[in-house]
């Protein structure tokens, strides 16, 4: 059955026990806005994303920051110090010798259709933000899925998220990548999937060096 608003919003920013109480409200709603674009991921299997999840609650200094209606979840958008994600996504940063601590990784948000248009990715942002510099964190990243403009699965009316990122603050990093392995929706196996790095200082510290472009003017305003 399509959900509905019925309530107004409430937003919550959530850690340790307060997560842990939500990760099977967390695990499907991941398994049903990853199907969609551009993520086209194809998990399927709630108990695995309960996992996967786990490390928000293992993670002392991570967050979730919820959308709530009526008791539903209906959004969720998370975020933990870069040193204790997964070591393909720390990889870019420590092969440059950077000190991970001083990054603040945001995870996907993810918001059920009818709950968009609200201005509810803006406070997944903002709360992040919050959050991470509360942590002391310098700079807060994240990646994104590269899919081409002529990807057969793009919706014609699918818009570009960059504006959107830009006006948070966010700046692309040329040449900072990762790649993840998942299955599509129609795949057998999984496939490999270059994600590529935006990042935005926090506390008025210049982006390091050794994440910009040889040539700083390459470097995207």
């Amino acid at each position: 059955m399509e959900m509905t608003p019925t309530m107004p919003v409430v937003i919550e920013t959530r850690t340790g026990a307060g997560i842990a109480a939500i990760l099977p409200d967390l695990a499907r709603l991941r398994v049903t806005v990853f199907r969609e674009w551009p993520y086209l991921y194809d998990g399927g299997d709630p108990a695995y994303e309960e996992r996967y999840l786990d490390v928000y609650v293992r993670s002392p200094a991570a967050a979730i920051v919820t959308a709530g209606d009526g008791g539903r979840i209906v959004g969720a958008s998370s975020c933990l110090p870069l040193r204790d994600e997964m070591a393909c996504i720390r990889a870019p940063f420590a092969a440059r010798g950077l000190d991970l601590d001083r990054f603040f990784y945001f995870g996907e948000s993810v918001l059920l259709p009818a709950w968009r248009g609200q201005g509810l990715g803006v406070r997944f942002f903002a709360e992040r933000e919050r959050h991470a510099r509360a942590g002391r964190a310098d700079f807060a990243v994240f990646c994104a899925v590269r899919r081409p403009d002529t990807h057969p699965a793009r919706p014609a009316d699918a818009p570009s998220l960059h504006g959107f990122w830009r006006r948070r603050g966010f700046r692309p990093l040329p040449g900072v990548s990762c790649e993840l392995d998942w299955r599509e929706p129609g795949d057998t196996a999984e496939r490999a999937h270059t994600l590529d790095f935006w990042i935005k200082p926090l506390q008025d510290t210049p982006v390091p060096p050794s994440l910009l472009p040889p040539d700083p003017e390459g470097f995207p305003s």
